[in-house]
């Protein structure tokens, strides 16, 4: 399994907000949602049209 790194206050976030929605962990949360996100992408999309959308999301710089 591979881990990722996040900053404290977003792991913080991250945690209590799974606990409140009932996730049995910080880790289910994530995969959920990442798998939600993911879904969520057209696959027609070219690998630049998905970079302009993670930018406009702020997740790329």
């Amino acid at each position: 399994m591979a881990k990722i790194k996040l900053e404290n206050e977003l792991y913080d976030r991250v945690k209590k907000f799974s606990e409140v929605a009932g996730y049995s962990s910080v880790e289910e949360f994530v995969g959920h949602i990442l798998e939600k996100e993911l879904s969520s992408v057209d696959e027609t999309e070219s690998e630049e049209e998905i970079k302009k959308r993670l930018q406009g999301l702020g997740y790329l710089s």
